[in-house]
């Protein structure tokens, strides 16, 4: 393009190739290019871009786990299971039904955020949680519940673009404090959810003098919290009107990207793998490590989250705590307090002086006592048990959300940016498969748990505790060489 050229050709070729470089690097009717220029001209953090990812990444989070402490009442109120010992075999399905479906397109998301950019699947994502969040509010059978789940994954493409959105729009040394927010985001949805789900759920039951039986909450009990979150999500996706657009639509001699980006792939030993295209992915050793681990952690933190769930709502009988679905709700909203205080005030200070391996092996290795000292919890009571489930509850939430938050900083740190929305992607697809299982086989380990109360071998709960902390050894043992591989990223 002529007004690219430079002006004239003089002898202080120092002074001449700042302009020419700087003229060459932009292209006006690019968003990436536009996003690249503000960054260089802004030295502060991207409060509003941010502000509104976190708001999206919340809202399209809420729905995940917001089902966990009423579906419970929900399965028996659909009258799938044919004996009370069923209902957690039945519950671990649906909740297995969302991860399925985001394990089915989250590659392909990640594909489509690669090339078309990251802002259409945001807004996908946001339609998909209005629409199918309400129908399963509205759920009449069990297939329903299941279908509508399953849908709302299956176009819940956002988890990996928005990783790679937030580091794309934060300059480089704020890039792991955006990752660090969007974990922390996520983290907070996945405890503020199940408490709109605790607090919100058959409320003409609970709030007989606000909602009567005869009106559509009370024939649709589990409508009311699906609803709040569809809400939010259209405040959400409002909000998305003021993200701008930062994938690079040019192309160029050296990269679609920033010559930034190019000049560190040149300066980075994993280059050689990073330009290889997607199937370079799968030969790079320290994003498949990460990935593993993760997905190993993830597997765990999810099947807690339904086990936590059903084992409190469950009568002591069985093991369980006899609690409310609102109980449910009030424990996990003050453990979603205490984690965003936490995340703010402490995590930064112990991410900076713990290396990032070595920090998760120590919440691991701190995770095995936690979860055993559940088993033990029914025989307490009153102030003091809510005092213990309180604690624990905020304890193996905090330390979820650390480990989610360092190996997404581990897997956008072994690619580089044109790979990054696609290596997250596949991270989401394999963690998915991961969490789709892990639903489902917590729901049968529970079912058949509480049948064994009588055990003389890790009787009724103390079986499903123990095999939580199976699988954190698993992590644990994946964090070592030669499974482990590091990238040479300093942090």
């Amino acid at each position: 393009m002529s007004d690219d050229a430079p002006g004239g050709g003089g002898g202080s070729g120092g002074g001449a190739a700042e302009p020419l470089l700087k003229k060459a690097r932009y292209h006006p009717n690019c968003p990436g290019c536009r996003v690249d220029r503000r960054k260089e001209e802004r030295e502060g953090f991207p409060f509003t871009e941010l502000s509104c990812m976190w708001l999206v990444t919340i809202c399209s989070t809420l729905p995940i786990q917001s089902l966990f402490p009423f579906l419970y009442f929900m399965i028996r109120d659909l009258h799938i299971a044919k004996e009370e010992e069923d209902i957690g075999f039945y519950a671990g399905f649906v909740g297995a039904s969302y991860m399925c479906g985001r394990a089915l397109s989250s590659v392909i998301w990640g594909v489509v955020a690669d090339k078309y950019g990251r802002k259409p699947v945001l807004v996908i994502t946001l339609f998909s949680v209005i629409i199918f969040n309400t129908l399963f509010g509205l759920s009449s059978s069990y297939w329903m519940a299941l279908a509508t789940r399953g849908l709302l994954g299956l176009f819940s493409g956002m988890l990996g673009p928005i990783k790679a959105y937030a580091t794309e729009v934060s300059r480089k040394e704020h890039s792991h404090l955006a990752l660090s927010l969007i974990s922390s985001s996520r983290g907070i949805g996945l405890i503020v959810g199940p408490a709109i789900g605790g607090y919100l759920a058959q409320p003409a039951d609970k709030y007989p003098g606000i909602f009567s039986q005869n009106s559509i909450f009370g024939r649709f009990p589990y409508f009311l919290p699906c609803l709040c979150i569809s809400l939010l999500a259209i405040a959400a996706l409002i909000a998305c009107f003021w993200l701008p657009e930062t994938l690079h639509k040019h192309k160029d001699t050296i990269s679609n990207n920033s010559v930034e980006a190019a000049e560190e792939s040149l300066s980075d030993p994993n280059a050689e793998e990073n330009c290889g295209g997607c199937l370079s992915l799968f030969t790079n050793g320290p994003l498949i490590s990460a990935i593993t681990v993760y997905c190993i952690f993830s597997l765990q933190d999810m099947a807690y989250a339904e086990v936590f769930s059903l084992w409190a709502v469950s009568d002591r009988k069985y093991g369980g705590l006899s609690f409310s679905s609102q109980d449910v709700g009030s424990i996990l909203a003050t453990s979603g307090l205490f984690l965003l205080i936490y995340q703010i005030l402490i995590f930064p200070s112990v991410a900076k002086s713990i290396e990032p391996i070595a920090l998760v092996r120590t919440i691991a290795i701190l995770t095995i006592p936690l979860l055993s000292s559940y088993s033990f919890m029914p025989a307490l009571s009153g102030f003091f048990l809510q005092l213990v489930v309180n604690c624990a509850s905020f304890l193996k939430n905090a330390f979820s959300v650390t480990t989610i938050t360092v190996f997404n900083i581990l897997m956008n740190d072994a690619v580089s940016q044109d790979l990054r929305a696609s290596a997250n992607g596949l991270s989401v697809t394999l963690m998915s498969i991961f969490k789709a299982i892990a639903p489902a086989i917590a729901g049968v380990i529970f079912s058949w748990a509480q049948r064994r109360q009588t055990a003389p071998f890790l009787p009724g709960d103390h079986l499903v505790f123990f095999m939580l902390n199976v699988v954190t050894l698993v992590g644990i043992t994946l964090t070592f060489r030669p499974f482990f591989a590091r990238s040479s990223t300093k942090h």
